[in-house]
């Protein structure tokens, strides 16, 4: 009735992660970028995916470099056994700089201060650290504000003077290559662009520059430089509807399982779940399954979410609440106890995905995957 094979989940609903899919999709994307570098970005969990797991993929695809937002993040790949560069996407305080050292992080910085904080851990440890120079050429973040171009240089200048502080290269990030309209895009390339050239004029050597994300790598190969950073299309997600599908096939990574928990035929008139939302017109069928929102099954989405069971779309009857949820399964031929739920996935006749949820819920994907990647277990499959 359950089942078996996913008994190491633990719980009656899981993150289902289809790994050939993941392969399939990093293959798609080493076509598109050719002989650049790619960095595999696994943030957040690999944005919910398993960033261990994830890592092993784009390990067997000769990925050699990864990405990540906390120190904790990389420390988790270097317990697992990663050898690969790791990148830290994000600025590293002062406080923090021996675990840089400690576990052979590349930093990212965009202040001659904390790069010395840094420097020092470095010497202290008797090792050398290659850290990026992040420029903000118009995401607003981190970076040195790109049209600010002769202070930035003078301080790049100390970082390069650095004794156990190596400039590896120079970064910055996209804000709107998910758009349709690229101007913005171009402006920021642009300003990449000088940057870099006054940096090299002045004598500051820039091996190696990354600038392109998921949307820059589907639809602008300007900007793919020497090396590119996959993030949401790793997984199967496009950055956004505004992008062309036909410039990459990918497919999810990502489905969203559980079983029936509980059954049970009720009367006309009868109210299911938190403020009564949903009262049945006629006599009906409730199912429980075991996911709410502290899973990442968004609450806002009550109203507008249907799962899958038994090649039926049924919807979900009432508020989703914290761990669980109700489905009204009055039209599912033959529904009992065990049958399986699919709340994001496809049964090859009926397809929910993150792009689904996002959608009805006010968000992106991205953050979908985020969530359910938080507390669900995970099953991997290929």
């Amino acid at each position: 009735m359950y089942h078996t094979m996913y008994k190491e989940a633990i719980r009656p609903v899981w993150a289902e992660i289809n790994l050939s899919n993941l392969d399939y999709n990093i293959k798609n994307i080493r076509a598109k970028i050719g002989d650049r570098e790619m960095i595999g970005v696994i943030k957040a969990d690999a944005y919910g995916h398993g960033s261990v797991q994830v890592a092993q993929v784009l390990r067997e695809n000769g990925v050699k470099t990864f990405a990540i937002a906390t120190l904790q993040e990389a420390i988790t790949l270097r317990e697992a056994g990663a050898k690969e560069d790791i990148i830290m996407l994000g600025l590293t305080p002062d406080m923090y700089a021996d675990t840089i050292i400690a576990y052979d992080i590349i930093p990212v910085v965009c202040d001659s201060a904390n790069a010395a904080a840094i420097d020092a851990a470095a010497k202290a440890a008797g090792k050398t650290v290659q850290g990026l120079i992040a420029i903000d050429t118009g995401m607003g973040r981190i970076g040195y504000l790109a049209d600010e171009i002769e202070n930035s240089v003078e301080d790049i200048k100390k970082i390069a003077a650095l004794e156990s502080f190596k400039i590896k290269g120079l970064f910055s990030h996209m804000s709107t290559a998910d758009a349709y309209d690229k101007t913005f895009s171009h402006q920021q390339e642009e300003k990449y662009h000088r940057f870099y050239e006054a940096l090299t004029a002045a004598g500051i050597e820039m091996e190696w520059r990354t600038l392109a994300n998921s949307a820059s790598i589907m639809e602008l190969p300007t900007v793919h430089f020497d090396a590119c950073r996959p993030g949401i299309i790793l997984y199967g997600c496009y950055p956004s509807d505004e992008v062309d599908p036909a410039q990459l096939s990918i497919k999810p990574v990502m489905s969203v399982k559980a079983n029936i928990i509980h059954l049970k035929d009720v009367p006309a008139g009868f109210s299911v779940g938190y403020g009564r939302r949903y009262i049945s017109e006629k006599p009906s069928k409730i199912a429980t399954i075991a996911l709410g929102y502290a899973d990442g099954y968004p609450r806002p989405y009550s109203q507008y979410a249907k799962v899958i069971v038994n090649g039926v779309m049924a919807p979900i009857a009432g508020n989703i609440c914290m761990d669980q949820c109700m489905i009204d399964v009055t039209d599912v031929p033959d529904v009992k106890v065990g049958d399986e739920v699919i709340v994001m996935g496809s049964d090859g006749k009926n397809t929910i995905l993150a792009d689904d949820i996002a959608k009805a819920t006010g968000t992106i994907n991205y953050e979908i995957c985020c969530a359910f990647g938080q507390r669900l277990p995970k099953v991997y499959v290929k």
